[in-house]
């Protein structure tokens, strides 16, 4: 298994990356079968009135499906224990679901996405350019899911919102965890003008 470990606004020290490796392979350790590659982020912030300075990030990539964790805490080796223990907890939960399953005939996210030529001139006579509010893009694929799917997925990755292609209508979807309990789906509408 591949261990990626990177820091921000702190030096990744020999002594921190054999504790994150050694907490992590013993987190991981029953899913190797599962798991191929294991980025870590740790980061520290540099503002004061931040209690929990020490943040410990961990995404596990399993058999095409993203399970992710993160904690804070004042002390690094602490995030890196409460996330080492998170990770172990979602990992069990996704292997459980994926026993309860009764076909193993699912599909890895890059044997679904289908190779096309793309069209040299996509943007046309406009010239390329990002608002300057975008602090970050990201690109994945999307295997068409069905809201439960999505759901079990949002609920591996940690965040508050998941989007997903739905499979039943074609259309790009986000499930997301209501304030008040429960989680909400958002789907395009088409209005003719």
């Amino acid at each position: 298994m591949k261990f990626l470990i990177q820091g921000n606004n702190i030096e990744v020290t020999e002594s921190i990356h054999d504790y994150v490796e050694e907490k992590l392979e013993k987190a991981v350790k029953h899913f190797q079968n599962l798991a191929t590659k294991v980025d870590v982020h740790l980061s520290v912030a540099r503002n004061a009135r931040i209690s929990d300075k020490h943040k410990a990030e961990v995404t596990v990539y399993a058999n095409g499906t993203v399970i992710r964790a993160q904690e804070h805490s004042e002390n690094l080796y602490a995030s890196i224990d409460l996330v080492s223990d998170k990770i172990a907890r979602q990992l069990r939960k996704y292997k459980e679901r994926q026993l309860d399953k009764k076909t193993h005939s699912q599909v890895k996210t890059t044997d679904a996405v289908e190779e096309k030529p793309v069209d040299g001139n996509l943007i046309g006579d406009r010239q390329p350019e990002l608002p300057t509010e975008v602090v970050r893009m990201k690109y994945f694929a999307m295997t068409p899911m069905s809201i439960d799917d999505a759901l079990e997925q949002l609920q591996m990755v940690d965040h508050d919102f998941y989007m997903f292609q739905n499979k039943e209508t074609g259309d790009i979807n986000v499930i997301y965890q209501r304030n008040h309990g429960g989680f909400g789906v958002i789907q395009p509408r088409n209005v003719n003008h």
